[in-house]
């Protein structure tokens, strides 16, 4: 009955889960463009890009549970060059947004076999971002798996560890019905790793006896383009793909399988080539003017859903943050937004960036660019360094912020590079 630990640590703003959890139940469970196999092997290779074992885990069992070849876990190899065709923009996204233009758009839409509809396309790139931006949270939070001698799958304690998971920022104590409900609610709750791990014994067990890997590699090889448009799995494949040589179950232990250009990261924005990419300006192209339109356009009500969330993480409270700081709990926050959307690109004109530097002191700018840019180089004890005398659930407040800002930048270049294709 344990709650997944992203889950236990945004409940230190129940209001906020709320909203995420729906949010990405509509994304990952309901109706859309995409087909519910693909979604979660989009986000494994949206978490693969940040080396996230804890989230590639989680939607390797949804996966499973969704009907999914489990020949694609064996890598990009093995999927559909649709799927495969993603990876770019994949790529650039999690690391280097501002590189994404509207050739990137028009080679996947382009009509061929494998084209991508402009709906699917929109789902995917939410997906991706999505998943980007939970790595830096669940990295940011400690919620990163450890690998320790209890195995894989056993998770960093969380801290404090005896205390109520919801803890009200109110004060009106933790409520046994919320904690009922998002039980219920949280549909990665129950996806124990242990469970996953049992879920690929049985598939090697079933399959056990037939051709070696490289056998069926090889038959796949000379079979390829005979499947159909989303699914070309080989009907005599099946070995575990989570299997070492030896046929002992791992685990997702090769997550670089799951992505191309491994050494491909973030590089500061300000070396970037100058004549190449531009700063990003909010007055020519912002979420409540014109990426919220054409994302609810092309994949109903998704928008308001996204729209939702960006507002609820910033109107939580942050009056302790600031006050500490000396200022308003608005100005604080938007420090934080602002100085995260700066490492991107994406500039305010009517925003006094010395601000940053008065507001943010460094150990908190350090952290706050680690989570965000390479979140993957984030270890527990940044997390119980930063700012000591602030609560943990203040802590994962910095974090929500974190998360949101990030995503949002992502689709404004993401969403900006579909409105130019469109034009």
């Amino acid at each position: 009955g344990r709650l997944e630990a992203v889950t236990q640590q945004m409940g230190y703003h129940p209001q906020y889960l709320d909203s995420f959890l729906k949010m990405q139940h509509y994304l990952m469970h309901m109706d859309g463009p995409l087909p519910f196999d693909c979604r979660h092997y989009i986000a494994i290779m949206a978490a693969a890009r940040h080396q996230c074992r804890y989230l590639v885990n989680l939607h390797v069992l949804q996966f499973l549970r969704a009907g999914g070849d489990p020949q694609w876990l064996r890598g990009l190899d093995f999927i559909p060059p649709k799927l495969r065709n993603l990876n770019e923009i994949n790529k650039i996204l999690a690391h280097r947004p501002w590189l994404i233009t509207k050739e990137h758009i028009e080679k996947l839409l382009k009509i061929s076999e494998w084209s991508w509809s402009l709906a699917e396309l929109v789902h995917a790139v939410v997906l991706l971002a999505h998943c980007h931006a939970l790595t830096s949270f669940v990295f940011g939070c400690g919620c990163e798996q450890d690998e320790g001698p209890g195995g894989r799958g056993s998770l960093k304690p969380l801290s404090p560890g005896n205390q109520c998971f919801c803890e009200a920022t109110a004060g009106n104590g933790c409520s046994q019905e919320l904690l009922r409900i998002n039980r219920k609610r949280s549909l990665d709750s129950c996806m124990e790793l242990d469970s996953l791990r049992e879920r690929i014994q049985r598939i090697h067990v079933e399959t056990e006896g037939r051709e070696d890997t490289r056998l069926l590699q090889q038959d796949r090889e000379e079979g390829e383009g005979q499947g159909r448009r989303w699914r070309c799995s080989d009907p005599s494949a099946g070995l575990s793909p989570l299997a070492d040589t030896d046929g002992e179950v791992t685990g997702a232990t090769n997550l670089a399988c799951y992505m191309q250009d491994p050494d491909f990261g973030y590089q500061d924005f300000s070396r970037r080539d100058e004549d190449q990419t531009q700063v990003f300006r909010i007055q020519d192209y912002s979420w409540e003017d014109h990426g919220f339109s054409l994302v609810n356009r092309l994949y109903s009500d998704i928008g308001h859903l996204l729209d939702e969330k960006f507002r609820m993480v910033d109107g939580l409270q942050s009056s302790a943050m600031a006050k500490r700081q000396g200022c308003e709990p608005s100005v604080f926050k938007r420090g934080i937004w602002n100085y995260i959307h700066c490492m991107f690109g994406i500039r305010y004109d009517d925003y006094d960036y010395a601000e940053v530097n008065q507001l943010l002191e460094r150990m908190l700018k350090v952290y706050i660019k680690t989570v965000t840019c390479y979140p993957e180089k984030t270890n527990p004890e940044m997390f119980d360094r930063f700012w000591k005398q602030f609560k943990h659930s203040e802590k994962v407040h910095v974090n929500l912020l974190i998360l949101e800002a990030r995503m949002q930048a992502e689709l404004l270049y993401a969403l900006q590079a579909i409105t130019q294709y469109m034009i």
